[in-house]
């Protein structure tokens, strides 16, 4: 029998298959372990040499002790593997625990820290909102004044619109805002009103590869208050243009001649002349969230995913092209999957979870044709939605391409009417103690 070249530890926390682990590394060469939960068990590759199970992927007590555990069991590892956004600050503290190679806490900061990451964009002269560390209510009060009001206060390393508060003056006693000192770390900006764009793709070190400009439908910020949200990709060819040569910009500034798959937010809205203006938003070197892995690969024929693995192994990344099903499989996408564009749709709980769904009812048609999603992820009546942040576990997610940016948005707006749920709230229960299966 072959010596394995090594070890890997993965760590891993979607049900859902967003990442093909077993394409991109080879399970039988080198000795691949997972590190993950009761929840994302399931996608684990058979492959895998083992598999320890942790409450939380995000703790770093109980990824610690499962590491230690397999490095007993299978010695040294090589290589650290992480691609949720949620487990990044974990994989960079467990890579200086165990001495291992990868993106460490002090180079992940300019993608985690809002401060450190809208400062390097403005540094390198790219258009920002205004914006100040907060320091307490008083901060947001001057901040307030000598910028005008609204605001927007955010705590500098949240995820998914986590805790984001627009302020809308300093008269409003009741504003969380002017209570008492943050819990954790935040920062300030002006308000800015032009719709949110995300743009994805791989930055090579020296220029972009392949990359997918979006407009969001509803915004991050109204999913977390109960509004679907929804994403359709660009095809007016102007505004790509635009947003290509503003992409470019913001990845070779974070980048600093490294390669990273991004996630970039920006505001898009029109200048005095008509031309688009685009500012910074925020940024994550990881691929998108929601639907994009599923429709890069579904819609477009390429694998996100597999860059950002070749990134995390020191190995040259590449987007590879994946194959699609045929016309008559099982897929209702048919035929023509590798074009046209691409969008999706996530509709949040309607009560707060765990919860166990009651009742289920999906838009009329279910196949790629006349508006409809080709693809959606949908839990049934009896099924419990846990309590777990992200946007895997919701009420339901749907999948679109079409003809044109249009065509898309008429898709989602009319499967967001059409669709209700029904749900029963559950008792929360307490995390169990890491165990191996």
């Amino acid at each position: 029998m072959t010596e394995p070249l090594g070890h890997i530890v993965v760590l891993h926390r979607w049900r859902d298959r967003h990442a093909h682990y077993a394409d991109y590394i080879d399970h039988d060469a080198y000795r691949v372990s997972y590190v993950t939960t009761e929840l994302g068990r399931v996608s684990v590759p058979a492959g895998a040499a083992a598999v320890v199970i942790v409450p939380a992927t995000d703790s770093l007590t109980g990824t610690d002790a499962a590491m230690a555990e397999l490095v007993e069991r299978f010695g040294p590892v090589r290589h650290l593997v992480a691609l949720n956004e949620g487990d990044l600050d974990t994989a960079a503290a467990l890579r200086a625990s165990f001495g291992l190679p990868g993106q460490n806490t002090e180079e992940l900061a300019r993608f985690r820290d809002k401060l450190a990451m809208v400062t390097v964009v403005d540094k390198a002269g790219i258009r920002v909102p205004r914006y100040a560390d907060v320091d307490g209510p008083e901060s947001i009060r001057r901040f307030g004044e000598r910028h005008g009001w609204p605001v927007v206060v955010k705590p500098r390393r949240g995820t998914a619109s986590r805790g984001v508060m627009v302020v809308r003056g300093p008269a409003d006693p009741d504003d969380p805002a002017f209570g008492e000192a943050p819990a954790e770390p935040c920062i300030v900006q002006s308000f800015v009103a032009d719709p949110v764009f995300h743009i994805d793709g791989l930055w090579t070190g020296t220029q972009l590869g392949p990359w997918r400009a979006s407009r969001y439908v509803n915004s991050c910020r109204d999913f977390t208050e109960g509004t679907f949200l929804g994403s359709v990709e660009v095809d007016d060819c102007e505004l790509r243009s635009s947003l290509e040569q503003f992409t470019a910009s913001v990845a070779a500034a974070l980048g600093e001649g490294r390669p990273w798959v991004f996630h970039l937010e920006a505001f898009v809205g029109t200048g005095p002349d008509g031309a688009p203006r685009l500012t910074f938003l925020e940024a994550g070197a990881r691929v998108g969230g929601g639907e994009i892995p599923f429709v890069w690969r579904e819609v477009h024929g390429l694998d996100l995913m597999a860059a950002a693995v070749d990134i995390q192994l020191n190995r040259p990344p590449t987007v590879p092209a994946v194959p699609v099903d045929p016309p008559g499989s099982d897929d209702p996408a048919g035929a023509d999957r590798a074009g046209g564009t691409a969008g999706w749709l996530l509709v949040p709980v309607p009560v707060p979870t765990p919860c166990r769904v009651v009742e289920v009812t999906l838009p009329p048609g279910s196949a790629d044709s006349g508006g409809n999603p080709y693809a959606h992820v949908v839990p049934e009546p009896g099924a419990v939605i846990p309590r777990t942040g992200g946007y895997e576990h919701v009420a339901a997610r749907f999948r679109f391409r079409g003809a044109s940016s249009r065509e898309v948005e008429a898709a989602i707006e009319k499967t967001a009417q059409g669709f209700r749920m029904r749900c029963e709230a559950l008792p929360v229960r307490l995390p169990q103690p890491s165990k191996e299966v």
